[in-house]
């Protein structure tokens, strides 16, 4: 019995059955109302041109899609925005974790977008997960005052395993954005330390952000990052530690002296500011200023940018060489073989790989034949 309380047991007691629930989907709901419609490579085009950065987003993440289908549609866009791209001051921005990179670049926006006028983008790259694979992507809740600006456009990116403290599709999302019309782009990294040579790649001018008081005035004389940097800042000069700030910039002045005169011919500077209350940051953008019109005037800045298109050509082929191998089937099913061979001490790492290798390319080999 559905309702033992309604047995003659109970006499006058009975319970109905209630009113059927009904769903919480709504059934008039048209399902494809709210899909977005897919926006071609051109409509893509066309309103990154526009400025539309809504579109612009949209792009973004296409050109960070591993999927084979979005990555043709993202390489058109691209192919069709390079003619409208090239004419941006780009700005790579690194130091050790907490020196204070989102807080200055908040600061630095504001400054620029206000004195100089136009658009800045920021690329803020995030460290993924080695466990879980994700990423926080909180850097704009640090860039409070960018966020709200109706000339700024922040984009978070997560690392995705890329070495060199960069997405590996940074160096693409930079031509989007200079189609879009952002005069002004920083790529801040996730600051890894010493081996940052990816974005030094492709900006034109790499600012290193240092503090004052963690030992790092020692690692000035190392080779490096400090090799790289065009200019170094050192953030929290404020309050008590004004002295101590000032004594670290003398420190790596000094260290400077031990490293050979840059290709570009200029000599980094070193400076002292305060990223909390935005003090010295003029200094820090004339400085920027002041090295873009050395390096166009004795045309570094134009061999620089055509270097660093060379070295991102060698960087295209290297990446699709190994999703190459890697979604191969032939080779996925022998790497598991391969796997328990080297496990069981059957056979050596590298004869393993080398196997492997000359596997993949007698089967093109015989593809081409």
């Amino acid at each position: 019995m559905e309702h033992p309380e309604n047995s003659q047991e109970y006499a006058g007691l009975q319970v109905n059955s209630g009113v059927e629930q009904p769903s919480i989907i709504n059934p008039y709901l048209q399902r494809n109302r709210f899909r977005r419609r897919e926006l071609s490579a051109a409509e893509m085009v066309e309103g990154i041109v526009k400025g539309d950065v809504t579109i612009l987003s949209q792009a973004v993440t296409l050109v960070e899609s591993v999927n084979p289908d979005h990555q043709a549609k993202a390489q058109e866009v691209i192919e069709k925005c390079l003619p409208y791209s090239g004419h941006s001051i780009r700005v790579g921005i690194s130091g050790v974790p907490g020196a204070g990179k989102s807080t200055s670049i908040d600061e630095f926006g504001v400054h620029v977008l206000k004195e100089k006028g136009g658009k800045l983008a920021v690329l803020a790259i995030d460290p993924s997960s080695e466990r879980s694979k994700g990423s926080i992507l909180g850097d704009k809740t640090r860039m409070e005052k960018l966020a709200q600006h109706p000339k700024s456009f922040i984009r978070p990116s997560p690392s995705a395993g890329s070495l060199g403290g960069v997405a590996r599709k940074t160096r693409e999302t930079i031509i989007l954005c200079e189609a879009a019309g952002f005069d002004k782009i920083f790529v801040e990294t996730v600051g890894v330390g010493q081996s940052e040579t990816a974005c030094h790649s492709m900006v034109d001018f790499f600012l290193l952000i240092q503090v004052a008081g963690t030992g790092d005035e020692l690692q000035g004389i190392k080779r490096g990052i400090m090799e790289i940097a065009d200019g170094i800042v050192i953030n929290k000069c404020d309050g008590d530690n004004v002295e101590a700030c000032q004594m670290a910039a003398t420190n790596f002045r000094n260290a400077l002296h031990f490293f050979p005169m840059p290709a570009s011919g200029w000599s980094p500077k070193v400076l002292c500011y305060s990223g909390f209350y935005g003090t010295g940051v003029k200094e820090v953008w004339d400085m920027i200023y002041h090295y873009m019109d050395f390096v166009k005037q004795n045309g570094y800045f134009y061999y620089r940018r055509n270097e660093q298109a060379k070295y991102w050509m060698y960087e295209s082929i290297n990446e699709h060489l190994r999703l190459s191998f890697y979604h191969n089937p032939q080779i996925k099913r022998l790497l598991s073989e391969a796997e328990h061979a080297v496990l069981a001490g059957q056979q050596t790492s590298f004869v393993a790989a080398q196997q492997l290798l000359d596997q993949y390319f007698h089967q093109l080999k015989n593809a081409t034949d």
